[in-house]
């Protein structure tokens, strides 16, 4: 029998593109067939940012924000499609797409006693449009069950860390570092519950900065930042933010750490050179993510890093410091590719879903109990 294959789409906070993978789960382990990315051009990434923060207008732009994401998608499905038809595999055994979508609202978080007050979260898609225009099923919108539920909504990809690099008898932890940086701790004995929450900062500020005062979109290899000094009192401001002292569950976004947030602590350093607050920015993110490793992952050996963080040098480099006792390497040396993990992630939860699973995990995102994720649009 054929296996069933899945699509797995991301395009998450850093806003550089989408991300897309053609797995099987049918094996010992899962198997990627076919990869494809597609970079979002500077328009339509400045009009994500916008999206970010109220804006005029904003309901019809996301809508249209929302179809063109869907038509990114589907271009690349239609190449992820194309390489398993050169493999010589059946493109009719596609049995799903997961599409994550573009997070532009994260505020999971309960304003109020009863249903009107539980909190959201909002990635922009299309994917009724996404349906129609590759002809297959289509998962999306994970997160919203989740948080209904009481949960974070995020992160979702510790369950599927515990699947692809969970080994018995050893704690290993995994860093995803996107535009947000989130952990999983996955247990030496699979009978305990796997923790994951989201550290701070991933690339986000690292992007913007670099932006604004290189043109571009992130501090290849990390060697800006390598170039600049760490500035400890701008550091220590930094982590004053009061989220990196909540133990978890807990979850952020670009509601939270964005360009306004970052200039509001800058204020007092406007003599700072931009690659000294650069080298700071890259340092915040370490620290963040070792402090979390040296809390809640005690026992780990081994850190797991994918996501684009794991191509920046000094910021592998910085956390290998940190964390002088945990070998740090990339996921590319543990079976998967550093920036395969995520998109494979919803491939694996659009299974879940289409089998009648559970996504998500309450001991991470502190919903009330599993879940089954998302919303299906049939092809």
């Amino acid at each position: 029998m054929p296996p069933a294959y899945y699509i797995g789409l991301m395009s998450g906070t850093s806003l550089d593109g989408v991300d897309g993978v053609l797995v099987h789960f049918d094996g010992p382990k899962l198997q990627v067939l076919a990869t494809s990315t597609l970079a979002f051009d500077a328009g339509f990434r400045a009009e994500l940012l916008a999206l970010n923060s109220p804006s005029d207008n904003e309901l019809h732009r996301a809508a249209l924000a929302g179809n063109h994401i869907a038509a990114s998608y589907a271009q690349v499905v239609t190449d992820l499609r194309h390489q398993l038809i050169q493999q010589g595999g059946d493109a009719a055994g596609i049995r799903a797409i997961g599409a994550h979508g573009q997070t532009v609202r994260h505020q999971p978080q309960r304003w109020a006693d009863g249903p009107a007050g539980v909190g959201y979260t909002l990635q922009i898609n299309n994917p009724a449009l996404l349906a129609e225009l590759t002809g297959v099923t289509v998962v999306a919108d994970f997160r919203s069950r989740d948080v209904a539920a009481g949960g974070q909504g995020a992160p979702l990809v510790p369950a599927f860390h515990q699947h692809v690099f969970g080994q018995p008898g050893q704690t290993v932890a995994v860093l995803n570092v996107g535009g947000i940086a989130n952990l999983s701790v996955l247990p030496d004995n699979p009978a305990e519950p796997v923790l994951g929450f989201d550290c701070g900062p991933g690339n986000a500020l690292m992007d913007a900065w670099c932006l604004q005062h290189t043109s571009q979109p992130f501090d290849a290899d990390g060697a800006w930042a390598a170039s600049g000094q760490c500035l400890p009192d701008l550091l220590a401001l930094l982590l004053d933010e009061p989220f990196f002292s909540l133990p978890p569950p807990k979850s952020t976004g670009r509601d939270l750490f964005n360009r306004p947030w970052l200039q509001d602590k800058l204020q007092s350093f406007a003599a700072a050179q931009p690659q000294d607050v650069q080298a700071t920015l890259t340092e915040l993110t370490a620290h963040a993510c070792a402090d979390s490793v040296n809390i809640y992952a005690k026992d780990a050996k081994s850190l797991v890093v994918c996501g684009g963080g794991a191509f920046n040098h000094d910021l592998m480099r910085r956390l290998q410091a940190r964390l002088p006792e945990i070998q740090v390497s990339p996921s590319d040396q543990h079976g998967l590719p550093a920036l395969e993990v995520e998109a494979a992630a919803f491939a694996w939860l659009a299974r879940q879903t289409v089998t009648g699973q559970p996504g998500n995990l309450a001991s991470v995102t502190g919903a009330l109990g599993p879940r089954i994720l998302g919303a299906i649009y049939p092809a």
